[in-house]
C-alpha cells in the first residue's frame, strides 16, 4: 500500500503512458469533449509542468484560426464514448448511435457494465458543499495533487492522480478493457507500459477547509476540477479541453493543480481564460448551462472564494516558489490587494488568443522588482535548469508563441527562483516603473569560490570595476557592448589600515607587483605571481610575523592576509630626502573680490584652524595678494609685523626676498596670524579691477620650484591683467542651446603653468568665488594637470550666512585632510590586459604611470582597460594599484590595493555581472572627455546609444523575441542604467535646453572626472526619503531627549527606503528629506501636523517659514534627536557635512528641489517613463 504525500512532485523521467490514451484524461460527465487529433497522426504526450520542456510544436490548419474545428475523417463522437454516462441529478442526454467499432475496441460503456467511480458516491461530499446531486457513475475523481511513481501509484500522463477505487467487478471490467485496447505494448523509447494496479482503500479522513469546517471524505484529500477553479474566478469555459481530444493546433492544457490552491492559500493568482470561438461570454454576463451545471459552478464558487480579510500571504512554513506555475511570494510591503482574481486555465495556456479587454478594476497595478508582472510576464531565462538524475538532457526552454494579452508566456517559477539565487534574475523595465528598491541597488557580488579570498578583497569603496566577471576575451566583451574598466579612490580614509615596516619589500621580479593575499605559495620559500605568473623566491625573514613577534607560518604575514595595506619605504624609494609640507596662498584682492567679501572669511578660517594644518616642525607658510599688481609678504626674522612688498612691472616677474617669503610656521605663528588679521582691512578701500593671476603664479611657481608644495589659489573674477590675461566668452542668450561652446580653454597658457609644476612636485588647487563669468575652462586647467582640485562657490556674498558657512566648512576641511606630497600611482593587470585611458586629475609620466605632485583623500580617479591577448586558461585576473608618497611627517610610503575577480566564458554572466554604479561612473568620465573633443551633443547620443547596445547585447545572450512586445527585459544588475543615464542627461554637466551658466557646467563636469563613486552617485541621482518612520521612530522608541549622546546610539535608527525623483512620491502631510551630496534638502508639505512641526522644527504652522531657510534648528525632542541622527549618518562617508535647507511647499526656492525631480518631464527632457519608451523602441 502506498503512502499519499500531496507535496511529492513527480520525477521528471516518469514514464508516460502509450499515446496518451488511458482513462485517466476522462472528464465528469457534465462536462464536454473537444475534438481530438485526425487519425494516423501522432499524438505528443503532455508534458509536467514542473520541468523545464519546449511547448509542443503546432500544425495550424490554413484557413481556420483561434479553435480549429477538427478534421472531417475525425469522429469526434468517439472519444466522447469513453466518458462515462450520468444517472443521477444529470440532464437526459441524445442516444448514442450504435458503434462501428470491431468488438474489443468498443468503449466499456458500448460493450460492457458501466464503469462507476469506485467510490460508491461518496466522493460527491468533496468537490460540492451543497445539497446539489451528484452523478453516481461519474467520471474517476482526481486528487489534484503530484505524488511520486511508485509501484502501487504509476505516473500519469496529466498529472493527476485517481481516486482510489475498491476491487469490484467494475475495476476487474476496467482492466479487461485496458488490455483489449492493447495499452501493454513497447513504448516509443523502448519501455514497457505500466497497467495501473488496483488501488487499496484509503480510511476515512478528517479535513477542514478555510473555515475550518470538519468533512469526511474516504481517501486523500481531493480538490475541486479545473472547471469549478474557473468558476470560482468569475470567468466559465463551458469547455474543459481534454488531452486525448485538443486538436494539434493548440498546446494541450495543464490540468495540475495550481500550487497555491494545492497548500491551502486564500486565493488562487491566474489569468484570464478564453472559451473557444463562439462559446466566449463577456464579463459579467453568465453563461447559459443547464442547472447541473450551474449548482456546480455555484458550488464550486462558494468553495473557492477567500474567506474575508484573506490576502495572498503564503504560510509561513511553505516555500514561497516550490512549484511551477506559482506566483512568487511579494514582501509585505509590496503585496497588493486583488480585486479580481485571475482564472486558473489561463496560467498555463500558451495558445494564442484574442482576449477581451479587461474592465479596469482587474487590471493590478505593477508590481515592485521580484513581483511577476500582471500583464506582460517575464521573458524565459537562458540558463540551463538543473539536471535530474536519470533523466535525458533537456534542449534550453523556448518562449512560448503567446500568451494572456498577446505577450510571451510566463517562464517557469523554479527557474524563476533559482536565477534569483544566481543572481541572474531579469526584470521588465515597462511593468516595474518604480525600480528603486533594495533588490536593485546593492551591486553584484564577486564569487571567487573561496571564502577567504571573498572576505579579504579590496573594498568596494576604494576599487571597483565595471564588471564582476571578467570576460575572457575581448570578442565576448563586444559582444556584451559594455566598457571594462576601474574607478578607484586610492587615498580614502581608511580606519583600519595595516603598515607594515620591513627591510625588504617582497615584489615580483618581473612585473615589479607587490605580494598580495591572491598569490600562490609553491612552498615556504616560494611564490608565484598573480599578475606574470613568474615563480619567485621568499626572503628568509618573510617567515618571522611582525604581530606576534615569532616564525611560522608565511600565510600569517599581513601581506597576504589584507588586500589593502601600507609598507613604510626604505630608503631606495626616495629621489632625494622627503620635502616638507610647503603651503603658499594667492588672494585675489580685486575690487570684485572685495565686494565678495571672501577673504574676510577665509582668513578668519586659516587662521582658526592654523595648528590643524598636517605638517611637522618643518611645515612653511607664504602669502600673495594680487590684483593689477604682485604684493609679497615678508615675515623675516626680528620683524614685528609682516613687510608688504609690491611688484609692479607684471611683465618681468622677480622674486625681491626669496628667504623671508616662505617661513616656518612653527617659529613665525605670530607673524602669521597677524598677518591674516591685516588683509581684509588692507584692501578694503581698494578699487583697482585687474586681476593679475598669471603673474602671481609665475612668483609662485619661483617661490616653490626649490622643494615643490601645494599653491592654493582663490579667484574671484576673469584674469584681465599680464600673462595669462583672458576676454569674456560667454554668450548669456545662449546657455540653453543645443550646441555648448567654449568648453575648451581659450589659452594653453595655465595648462603649461601646470605642467611644469609638475615636474618640481607642485600642485595647484583653486577656489573660484565669481560673481560673474570668469572662463573657468581656462583657469582650472592649473588643477587638472597638477594633480590639484577645483572648489566652486558661484554668487559668493557676505550677506547671505548659508554661503559662508559651506564655505567654511569645505575650507576647513580643505586645511585639514590628509596630504600626499610628490606621489607616483601605477596600476597593474594581470597578463593579458591593459590599462588604455587615464581619467581624473593628475599628469601621466610614462604608459602606466601618474604623475600626483599632491595626492588628497577626496580625489578619486578611472581607468579603461584593454585586452592584450585571451583570458582563455585563466581563472581569475587581478588588478594592483600603488601609490607612492611622502606623508605630511616626511615619512615615504607606498599603499597598495588588490582586487581579484573571476573570469568567465557566458556572454549572460557577464551581462548579469555588471556593476551600474562603476558604469556611470567610467561613462560619465568617458563623456566628458567627449564633449570636449567633439561637442555636447555627441556625448549625450553616446549615452543613448550605450544603454541601446547594452539591452540589445542582452536580448541576444538571453535568445529573447525580436520584434516590439512591448517589453524591456533587462537583468537584475542593469535594471537602474536607464534611470541613472536619465539622471546624467538632466544633470548641469550635460543638460541642453535648461539655463545653464557656462562656469557652472564646467565645474560640473571637473566633479564627474575627480569626485569618488559613492560622492558621484549621490551628484548624478540624489537620495529622496520620507522621514515619516523616523518621527514615529521617536515617538514610540524608549530613547529620551535627555539621555547622553551614548545612549542614543544604541537605539538603532529605522532603515528608511530611498524613493525615486518624482513628484507622485510627495505628500503634502510629509516632510521629505534629500540628499544631494554637499547640500541636504528638508522638504516640508503644506499641510504637515503642527504637533510634528513643533517636534521636529520648533515652529507651529509653515507660515513661520521663511522662503530661504538653513540649518537644522536645535528643539529639545525625541524627533528633532532622531533626525539630526539620521543626517549625522548620511554625512558620516562625505568629506564634510553637507548644507541643510529647509524648504517650505510654497516657497520660492521649491524650484530647487523640483528641478532635482528627474523622474519626472520636463519643458525640455523626457519622464523616466517616456525614456524607457524611446529606449524599448530603439531595442530591437
Amino acid at each position: 500500500m502506498s503512502t499519499y504525500n500531496p507535496n511529492i512532485v513527480p520525477p521528471a523521467h516518469a514514464p508516460m503512458p502509450l499515446n496518451g490514451n488511458n482513462l485517466v484524461n476522462g472528464l465528469p460527465g457534465g462536462v464536454q469533449q473537444q475534438p481530438g487529433p485526425p487519425t494516423g497522426q501522432p499524438y505528443l504526450p503532455q508534458k509536467q509542468p514542473q520541468q523545464f520542456q519546449q511547448p509542443p510544436p503546432t500544425a495550424a490548419y490554413p484557413g481556420a484560426p483561434g479553435n480549429l474545428p477538427p478534421p472531417p475523417q475525425f469522429n469526434s463522437s468517439i472519444a466522447s464514448q469513453f466518458l462515462p454516462t450520468t444517472t443521477v441529478g444529470a440532464p437526459p442526454q441524445q442516444q448514442l448511435p450504435p458503434s462501428t467499432l470491431p468488438p474489443h475496441l468498443r468503449p466499456p460503456t458500448v460493450n460492457g457494465p458501466p464503469l462507476t467511480n469506485g467510490s460508491n458516491g461518496a466522493s460527491s461530499a468533496n468537490s460540492s458543499r451543497t445539497a446539489s446531486p451528484r452523478p453516481v457513475a461519474a467520471a474517476p475523481q482526481y486528487a489534484q495533487g503530484p505524488i511520486a511513481a511508485t509501484p502501487n501509484n504509476p505516473p500519469l500522463a496529466s498529472g493527476l492522480r485517481p481516486a482510489p477505487q475498491p476491487v469490484n467487478q467494475s475495476l476487474a471490467n476496467l482492466t479487461s478493457n485496458l488490455e483489449n485496447l492493447n495499452l501493454n505494448t513497447n513504448r516509443t523509447n523502448g519501455g514497457a507500459s505500466v497497467v495501473p494496479p488496483p488501488q487499496q482503500q484509503y480510511p476515512p479522513l478528517a479535513q477542514k477547509d478555510y473555515r475550518g469546517v470538519a468533512t469526511a471524505q474516504s481517501g486523500p484529500p481531493q480538490f475541486s476540477d479545473a472547471s469549478s477553479l474557473l468558476a470560482a474566478s468569475g470567468v466559465v469555459s463551458p469547455v474543459v479541453p481534454n488531452a486525448m481530444a485538443t486538436p494539434f493546433s493548440q498546446k494541450p492544457p495543464n490540468l495540475a493543480p495550481h500550487p497555491a490552491k494545492m497548500f491551502g492559500s486564500a486565493s488562487v493568482p491566474g489569468r484570464p481564460a478564453v472559451p473557444p470561438e463562439g462559446q466566449r461570454m463577456p464579463y459579467g454576463v453568465p453563461p447559459t448551462t443547464n442547472s447541473d451545471q450551474q449548482n456546480q459552478q455555484n458550488n464550486n464558487l462558494q468553495r473557492a472564494a477567500p474567506p474575508p480579510g484573506a490576502g495572498t500571504t503564503w504560510p509561513n512554513s511553505l516555500p514561497k516558489a516550490s512549484m511551477p506555475g506559482s506566483q512568487p511570494l511579494l514582501p509585505p510591503q509590496q503585496q497588493q490587494i486583488q480585486t479580481r482574481p485571475y482564472p486558473y486555465s489561463q496560467a498555463y495556456q500558451s495558445a494564442p488568443q484574442q482576449q477581451p479587454p479587461l474592465p479596469q478594476s482587474a487590471v493590478q497595478p505593477p508590481g515592485m522588482f521580484g513581483a511577476q508582472p500582471t500583464a506582460a510576464p517575464l521573458q524565459y531565462q537562458a540558463q540551463a535548469p538543473p539536471q535530474v538524475y536519470g533523466q535525458q538532457p533537456q534542449q534550453p526552454p523556448q518562449a512560448a508563441p503567446g500568451g494572456p494579452y498577446g505577450t510571451p508566456a510566463p517562464p517557469n517559477v523554479a527557474q524563476q527562483g533559482f536565477s534569483r539565487l544566481w543572481g541572474q534574475d531579469t526584470i521588465d523595465l515597462m511593468q516595474n516603473r518604480h525600480i528603486l528598491s533594495p533588490a536593485t541597488l546593492p551591486p553584484p557580488k564577486v564569487i571567487l569560490h573561496n571564502q577567504f579570498h571573498e572576505s579579504i578583497n579590496c573594498s568596494r569603496s576604494i576599487m571597483r570595476c565595471t564588471l564582476t566577471k571578467i570576460p575572457e576575451s575581448n570578442s565576448l566583451l563586444q559582444k556584451s557592448r559594455l566598457p571594462l574598466g576601474i574607478v578607484i579612490h586610492p587615498f580614502r580614509d581608511v580606519n583600519s589600515l595595516p603598515v607594515i615596516q620591513c627591510i625588504n619589500i617582497v615584489r615580483c621580479r618581473l612585473c615589479r607587483t607587490y605580494i598580495n593575499p591572491f598569490v600562490y605559495f609553491v612552498d615556504s620559500k616560494m611564490w608565484k605571481c598573480n599578475l606574470c605568473y613568474r615563480v619567485n623566491e621568499l626572503p628568509d625573514d618573510f617567515q618571522f610575523d611582525p604581530a606576534t613577534k615569532t616564525y611560522g607560518d608565511v600565510a600569517r604575514r599581513p601581506e597576504v592576509r589584507s588586500s589593502t595595506i601600507e609598507f613604510i619605504a626604505p630608503s631606495e624609494y626616495m629621489l632625494r630626502p622627503p620635502q616638507p609640507a610647503m603651503y603658499l596662498f594667492l588672494f585675489d584682492v580685486s575690487i570684485i573680490a572685495q565686494q565678495s567679501g571672501y577673504l574676510e572669511a577665509a582668513c578668519a578660517t586659516l587662521n582658526r584652524h592654523l595648528d590643524e594644518m598636517p605638517g611637522d616642525a618643518r611645515t612653511q607658510v607664504g602669502f600673495i595678494c594680487f590684483d593689477s599688481f604682485v604684493h609679497f609678504y615678508s615675515m623675516a626674522e626680528g620683524l614685528n609685523q609682516p613687510h608688504e612688498m609690491t611688484l609692479l612691472d607684471i611683465e618681468d616677474i622677480f622674486l625681491p626676498r626669496p628667504d623671508s617669503l616662505l617661513v616656518n610656521l612653527k617659529e613665525c605663528k605670530e607673524l602669521v596670524r597677524d598677518l591674516l588679521k591685516q588683509l581684509p582691512k588692507r584692501f578694503a578701500h581698494t578699487h583697482d579691477p585687474g586681476s593679475a593671476l598669471g603673474a602671481a603664479l609665475q612668483v609662485a611657481f619661483k617661490l616653490m620650484q626649490a622643494s615643490g608644495g601645494r599653491i592654493t589659489v582663490f579667484q574671484s573674477c576673469l584674469p584681465n591683467k599680464g600673462p595669462g590675461a583672458l576676454e569674456p566668452r560667454e554668450d548669456p542668450n545662449n546657455r540653453s542651446a543645443k550646441d555648448v561652446a567654449h568648453l575648451n580653454p581659450a589659452t594653453d597658457f595655465y595648462k603649461r603653468f601646470a605642467l611644469e609644476c609638475s615636474g618640481y612636485q607642485i600642485a595647484c588647487d583653486l577656489f573660484l568665488m565669481n560673481q560673474q563669468y570668469s572662463d573657468m575652462a581656462t583657469i582650472s586647467g592649473i588643477s587638472k594637470h597638477s594633480g590639484g582640485c577645483v572648489h566652486h562657490f558661484p554668487l559668493y556674498q557676505k550677506t547671505k550666512p548659508h554661503m559662508v558657512d559651506s564655505f567654511r566648512t569645505c575650507f576647513k576641511r580643505y586645511l585639514t585632510r590628509k596630504i600626499g606630497f610628490e606621489a607616483v600611482m601605477r596600476i597593474r593587470c594581470t597578463r593579458g590586459l591593459q590599462v588604455h585611458t587615464f581619467h581624473g586629475n593628475f599628469f601621466v609620466r610614462s604608459t602606466d604611470l601618474l604623475s600626483l605632485p599632491n595626492v588628497n583623500p577626496d580625489a578619486g580617479y578611472g581607468m579603461q582597460i584593454s585586452y592584450d591577448e585571451s583570458l582563455t586558461d585563466v581563472k581569475t585576473i587581478c588588478f594592483q594599484a600603488a601609490l607612492l608618497y611622502t606623508n605630511s611627517e616626511g615619512e615615504r610610503r607606498i599603499r597598495v590595493h588588490t582586487v581579484c575577480l573571476p573570469v568567465t566564458a557566458s556572454l549572460p554572466e557577464v551581462m548579469h555581472s555588471a556593476d551600474t554604479e562603476a558604469i556611470i561612473g567610467l561613462l560619465s568620465k568617458m563623456a566628458v572627455d567627449r564633449s570636449v573633443a567633439s561637442n555636447l551633443s555627441d556625448a549625450r547620443d553616446a549615452f543613448i546609444n550605450a544603454t541601446i547596445d547594452v539591452y540589445n547585447a542582452f536580448k541576444i545572450a538571453q535568445n529573447l523575441p525580436s520584434g516590439q512586445s512591448g517589453q524591456l527585459i533587462a537583468p537584475r544588475s542593469l535594471a537602474l542604467l536607464p534611470l541613472y543615464i536619465l539622471g546624467l542627461l538632466k544633470h548641469p554637466a550635460f543638460r541642453v535646453g535648461t539655463s545653464t551658466r557656462l562656469d557652472d557646467r564646467v565645474f560640473a563636469m571637473d566633479c564627474m572626472k575627480t569626485l569618488p563613486l559613492d560622492q558621484l552617485m549621490k551628484y548624478v541621482y540624489p537620495e529622496l526619503y520620507k522621514i515619516d518612520a523616523l518621527i514615529y521612530h521617536a515617538r514610540n522608541s524608549n530613547v529620551s531627549s535627555t539621555q547622553d549622546d551614548d545612549d542614543d546610539e544604541e537605539e538603532p535608527l529605522p532603515e528608511i527606503p530611498r524613493l525615486q525623483l518624482s513628484a507622485e512620491h510627495l505628500d503634502s502631510r510629509s516632510i521629505f528629506l534629500m540628499d544631494c551630496g554637499t547640500l541636504i534638502m528638508l522638504y516640508v508639505g503644506l499641510n504637515v501636523p503642527p504637533d510634528v512641526l513643533e517636534a521636529v522644527l520648533g515652529i507651529s504652522s509653515t507660515a513661520e517659514l521663511g522662503d530661504y531657510v538653513y540649518g537644522l534648528p536645535n528643539v529639545v525632542s525625541n524627533e528633532n534627536d532622531v533626525l539630526k541622527r539620521f543626517i549625522l549618518r548620511l554625512n558620516y562617508d562625505k568629506p564634510y557635512p553637507a548644507l541643510v535647507q529647509i524648504i517650505r511647499d510654497t516657497s520660492t526656492a521649491k524650484g530647487q528641489f523640483i528641478e532635482r525631480l528627474t523622474d519626472d518631464r520636463s519643458e525640455s527632457s523626457l519622464s523616466y517613463y517616456e525614456f524607457l519608451q524611446h529606449i524599448r523602441a530603439q531595442v530591437k
